[in-house]
C-alpha cells in the first residue's frame, strides 16, 4: 500500500424517490447516502460494514456512476468523475469494476463463461485479435484457480464459488486498478468463503489492485481489510484502522456491531452479552461531523 490517494469522496450524497405519501401529500426522498467523505489509498482495501439498508451498496455503486451521485464529489487518480458524461466516463470504466454479491444472477445464462469474461475485452477493443482474447481469457481463468478449458461451458455447470471466480476473472480482464467488492462471499458456503477472500488478495499483491470491500462477516474483514468504515443510516458514522476499530471503538453503534460477532466456543457464547444499540436516541444531527480520536481514527460527533 503507497501514501498516494486512488480514489477521494467528498460529501457524497444520494437521495432516491420522488413518491407523495398517501396522506400528508408530501415528497417521500429516502437518503441513502448522506455527507460520505473518505480517502482510498492506491493498493489499500477499505471495509466497509453496516446492517442492511445502512448505504453499502449504494456508495459503491455511486463510487462507479452505475447510479448518479445527488451531490458531493468523486475523485479517481485526480480526475473529478461527478458530472461526466457517458462517452467521458469511458476511459474511466476500464479501471473501475466491480464483483456483484449474487455469483447466479451476475452471469448471462445463455453465454458461455469464455465469451462472458471475453465480452469487456471487444466492448473496449483492447485485444482486437480473436485468437488473442481467447489467449487472454486462458489467462484469466488460470489466474482465478479455473482450469481454462472450463471456458466453453455455460453457467449453470458451474457452483457458487466457481461462478464468483468467473465473476473475478471478468472483473480484472482489463487491468483495472480500482474493484468494488459488494459482498461478493455471502452467497457462498462457509467453506468457499475464505478460498475467495484469500483469492482476493493474492490478486491484490500480484495486481496491485485496490479494493473497497464491502461485507457483512466482520470476521473476513479483520482478516483482509486495511482500514474499516462504518455506516449507519447512509453516513460513516467510524472510520480507521482495522485493529484501532476492532481493539477500541468509539461510537456506540461499532460497539453493537461488534459484540454481535459469534464465537465458535458455546461455552464462551454463552457468557457474552450483545450490546443494544438504541437507534431512536443515537441519531447525529445534520452538522455532525468526523473527529479525530487517534491516528487516522475519526468518529461522527
Amino acid at each position: 500500500m503507497s501514501d498516494e490517494i486512488l480514489l477521494s469522496v467528498k460529501d457524497l450524497e444520494k437521495t432516491y424517490g420522488h413518491e407523495r405519501g398517501l396522506l400528508s401529500g408530501k415528497s417521500q426522498a429516502v437518503r441513502a447516502v448522506d455527507k460520505v467523505s473518505f480517502d482510498i489509498k492506491r493498493g489499500e482495501t477499505l471495509g466497509l460494514v453496516g446492517e442492511s439498508g445502512s448505504g453499502k451498496s449504494t456508495t459503491g455503486r455511486v463510487l462507479l456512476q452505475l447510479d448518479k451521485p445527488t451531490g458531493g464529489e468523486i475523485e479517481f487518480e485526480g480526475n473529478r468523475l461527478t458530472g461526466l458524461s457517458k462517452s467521458a466516463l469511458k476511459p474511466f470504466r476500464r479501471q473501475m469494476q466491480i464483483i456483484f454479491q449474487d455469483p447466479y444472477a451476475s452471469l448471462n445464462p445463455r453465454m458461455t463463461v469464455g465469451d462472458f469474461v471475453e465480452e469487456p475485452l471487444i466492448v473496449h477493443r483492447l485485444i482486437r485479435g480473436r485468437a488473442e482474447r481467447k489467449a487472454r481469457v486462458a489467462e484469466l481463468f488460470e489466474m482465478v484457480g479455473l482450469d481454462p478449458s472450463f471456458a466453453k461451458r455455460y453457467p449453470h455447470e458451474f457452483s457458487g464459488g466457481q461462478r464468483q471466480r468467473v465473476n473475478i476473472a471478468r472483473a480484472i480482464a482489463l487491468d483495472p486498478s480500482f474493484i468494488v467488492a459488494d459482498e461478493p462471499i455471502t452467497a457462498l458456503d462457509v467453506s468457499i468463503q475464505a478460498q475467495i477472500v484469500n483469492l482476493f488478495q493474492d490478486l491484490q499483491q500480484r495486481l496491485g489492485l485496490t479494493y473497497l470491500f464491502i461485507a457483512h462477516d466482520l470476521s473476513m474483514i479483520r482478516y483482509l481489510c486495511h482500514r474499516v468504515a462504518v455506516m449507519l443510516r447512509g453516513r460513516i458514522v467510524e472510520i480507521g484502522p482495522t485493529e484501532a476499530i476492532f481493539a477500541n471503538p468509539q461510537h456506540a453503534y461499532t460497539r453493537a456491531l461488534l459484540s454481535a460477532i459469534p464465537v465458535p466456543d458455546p461455552d464462551i457464547e454463552s457468557q457474552r452479552h450483545p450490546i443494544p444499540f438504541d437507534y431512536a436516541t443515537q441519531n447525529s444531527p445534520p452538522e455532525a461531523t468526523l473527529r479525530p480520536v487517534g491516528p487516522e481514527h475519526f468518529v461522527l460527533a
